[in-house]
């Protein structure tokens, strides 16, 4: 096979572990239900999340711009910055669960335009109740003090940026192939107290060096854009429909709160190119000939690049509990879950000794049963 071009160092990445993949972005056209903000096609006579009649379903119209409805914060212990709309007077960061949360003019950066938005298909009553579920699963391990009314409280459905991109990899590679073949060996061994004679078959692998080229374009992976959101977390409650996607309009975020992006394009599209090259390695790897591989080795360039920023709904809660912070999401469009809860490790070690005390209990009675034999 031909060679390709020399691959600068600049242009090759290293894999990650992750394996997320989202749909493809087909963006259709409809409007936001004011009884939950789920867009509703022209052709449904309900709302597919709340049941609302179509008849009575209108696009919200603001009282001037979409931008003045809202008020821009940021959390300057997490680095958030969120777009609460002007009548809500709840000014606790939902990341981190911090006060310490300033207003800044929106004038003082220059914020890109979200170009697509989803709109929240769980209401934030059945939100609260997966929350409650959850933390009451294993309940004889959570702390006795943890208030659950009070933090239940705390939740949020907010309105999360996203990048994604479309990009084309273009790769070279080179392995070594391998090919098996069998052969039949003979051997003895000791049955019944002699020496027999046997046969077995044994398989050897022949090994070729190969090289090639290969290229795909790559989409669908979304990267979060807030630092309050980390990566691993947003991969947690993936994927997202992403053939809901709207064009953004701001009387979407009519009664919700949502972030401005907090990492730039430039950074998000390096954590990208880790997950197209990861996959890119997994392509080449499942085409490559004979019955075994070893050694592969991928040299990848990405071209034709383009980007999309896109809001999607969490509902998001963070609460803390002897002074460690603790956080529930929810997606706000197929209802997935995740989170982490405190543990009591006084009950937890009440149980384990429980277990073997148990356990030392048995091995006396059986020790007792075999002396009385």
């Amino acid at each position: 096979m031909s060679s390709a071009e020399t691959i600068s160092h600049e242009d090759l990445v290293q894999p990650i572990v992750d394996d997320v993949v989202d749909a493809e972005v087909v963006p259709p056209s409809g409007k936001p239900c004011p009884n939950c903000g789920c867009p509703v096609e022209p052709q449904d006579k309900f709302c597919p999340a709340c049941g609302a009649p179509s008849e009575v379903i209108e696009p919200i119209k603001p009282q001037g711009s979409g931008d003045d409805q809202h008020k821009l914060f940021q959390c300057n212990s997490c680095g958030a910055k969120i777009n609460l709309s002007v009548d809500q007077r709840a000014f606790v960061c939902p990341f981190c669960d911090s006060n310490y949360v300033v207003e800044y003019s929106p004038d003082a950066v220059d914020r890109q335009r979200p170009e697509f938005v989803i709109g929240f298909s769980v209401t934030p009553e059945q939100a609260e109740e997966k929350f409650r579920a959850w933390i009451k699963d294993n309940k004889w391990f959570r702390p006795g003090d943890l208030k659950l009314a009070k933090v239940a409280e705390k939740m949020r459905g907010v309105y999360l940026p996203f990048w994604g991109f479309t990009m084309l990899a273009e790769s070279r590679w080179t392995a070594s192939i391998g090919e098996y073949w069998y052969r039949t060996e003979t051997y003895t061994t000791m049955e019944n107290g002699k020496m027999v004679t046997k046969t077995r078959q044994v398989t050897e692998t022949e090994w070729w060096p190969l090289s090639g080229e290969h290229h795909r374009y790559y989409s669908g992976y979304l990267v979060s854009a807030s630092k309050g959101l980390q990566q691993t977390d947003a991969d947690r409650i993936k994927p997202f429909n992403l053939p809901a996607l709207k064009r953004y309009e701001p009387f979407y975020l009519a009664g919700w709160s949502a972030e401005e992006y907090s990492i730039e394009k430039d950074d998000a599209v390096q954590i990208c190119r880790q997950e197209f090259y990861r996959r890119e390695q997994a392509n080449i790897a499942s085409f490559l000939p004979g019955n075994t591989h070893r050694n592969l080795e991928v040299e990848t360039r990405f071209s034709r690049q383009s980007s999309d920023l896109c809001l999607l709904p969490i509902y998001l809660l963070s609460y803390r509990y002897k002074d460690k912070l603790y956080r529930f999401l929810v997606n706000g469009q197929t209802g997935k879950i995740a989170g982490d809860k405190p543990l009591s490790w006084q009950r937890i070690g009440a149980a384990i000794g429980a277990g073997v005390g148990l356990v030392i209990l048995v091995a006396i009675l059986i020790l007792i049963l075999n002396m009385m034999r």
